[in-house]
């Protein structure tokens, strides 16, 4: 199809998101380059990305019909059961936590879901190390280190030229470099949203009892902790404080982080034993305004950074991708032209709701949990409690978790594309 460009899609950044798009589109019959300033390899290292993520049960079968599935069935962990606790102070896991919680059960949705867990945690690195084995494997074209300096968009193309001077010319560019997006822009795309005044610290821990599959959240009056299970008896911790907290926890002894850390949760697994480095990342809502511009698309934090308390900005990201490859696919099939605003304007449309009601939804649960106000305790623990008790609105809230509620994209009800 490509006939006058160099490429029917060029994909700027070769993250998460920007990379499984490209894995899909090619599958496609696209022709895709996927550009990233890290050398390769330099995202499979260990201390380049130290988080896990929850993989919703509906984006695993898009991995599964992907080829990156069976890559990372060894190493996902199942969630089988999610508790939520309101914790009034440090040693969330002690007895004085109010009577308030949430627990969602797999089992309680076994029979829509074919017996799949609510999710699996995933280590990031792992998931880079299946998207670089299946990306060298494929033909598509991957630049990295490459830079893209400019993107220009015509009438009939766009133009992108990297700091070599390299010029390439596509039908459609994809943004996908993250918050900093300079595809986005580029297309004069502008962004809503405000910081949270919170980092977030990320460490894995060794435990000496087993998780049993459970994924633990506490709110406390500082910001969520959660406790998320992986395989080999070990955990990831995602510990909201404010910024100047979460710095001075990162740069802590191993030793004085770690009395921290058995203070906030309790010696319910026995000891926890932090492995490998920590790292730190600010929290901050920002919404592109737009998901489409000229010859242009934004996917995963290009548009929608959001605060990672459920866990789900991959998920969106992934959602993306798998909207944004079906639109195009079905498009480049009819013989439309793939980066024309009618075009663009599906995957806009598609993704849009989705986006702004979680986003909505995340920033009103983080101004719900991260505050200690007597009033909205006693509604938010009224509210969990609600919650518990009534069966259908649990089971509601575990479908929007597991990301099968709505129109889904094939990829994500585990058909190809």
């Amino acid at each position: 199809m490509s006939g006058p460009h160099t490429h029917d899609v060029i994909i700027a950044g070769a993250g998460l998101a920007g990379a499984t798009f490209a894995l899909a589109a090619a599958q496609g019959g696209l022709k895709v380059a996927l550009i990233d300033p890290q050398p390769f390899p330099a995202q499979l290292a260990p201390t380049f990305d130290g988080r896990s993520t929850a993989i919703a049960w509906s984006t695993f079968r898009m991995l599964d019909v992907l080829g990156l599935g069976e890559r990372l069935r060894p190493h996902a962990c199942r969630m089988d059961h999610i508790l939520v606790t309101d914790g009034r102070r440090p040693g969330a896991a002690s007895k004085a936590a109010s009577p308030a919680f949430l627990r969602f059960d797999a089992e309680e949705v076994g029979d829509e879901t074919g017996g799949e867990p609510l999710g699996y945690m995933v280590e990031n690195r792992r998931i880079r190390a299946a998207l670089a084995e299946l990306l060298s494997g494929s033909d598509i074209e991957l630049m990295a280190p490459a830079s893209v300096v400019a993107v220009e968009a015509s009438p009939s193309k766009a133009t992108v030229t990297l700091v070599d001077g390299t010029v390439l010319t596509a039908p459609l560019v994809i943004g996908a470099e993250g918050r900093g997006s300079l595809v986005r822009a580029s297309a004069g795309i502008e962004t809503v949203g405000w910081p949270y005044g919170q980092s977030g610290v990320v460490a894995t821990v060794r435990l000496d009892h087993d998780h049993g599959n459970v994924a633990h959240e506490y709110f406390l009056p500082q910001g969520p902790f959660a406790i998320l299970p992986l395989t080999d008896r070990r955990a990831s911790l995602v510990w909201t404080e404010t910024t100047r907290a979460a710095e001075a926890l990162r740069d802590a002894s191993d030793e004085a982080f770690q009395s921290h850390l058995m203070r906030r949760f309790g010696d319910f697994l026995g000891t926890a034993t932090p492995e490998g480095p920590r790292f730190v990342y600010p929290l901050a809502l920002e919404l592109a305004t737009r998901l489409t511009g000229p010859r242009v698309a934004l996917i995963g934090d290009a548009a929608h950074g959001v605060h990672p308390v459920a866990g789900q900005g991959l998920n969106m990201g992934l959602k993306d991708a798998a909207a944004l490859a079906q639109v195009m696919i079905e498009a480049m099939r009819l013989g439309e032209d793939i980066g024309s605003e009618t075009v663009l304007d599906r995957y806009a449309r598609w993704r849009r709701f989705d986006i702004m009601a979680l986003a909505a939804g995340f920033d009103a649960f983080v101004r719900l949990f991260s505050n200690d106000v007597a009033p909205v305790r006693l509604a938010r623990d009224l509210g969990m409690a609600a919650v518990n008790r009534i069966a259908p609105l649990r089971r509601a809230f575990m479908g929007e978790a597991g990301g099968a509620t709505g129109d889904l994209p094939r990829l994500l009800r585990g058909e190809p594309v």
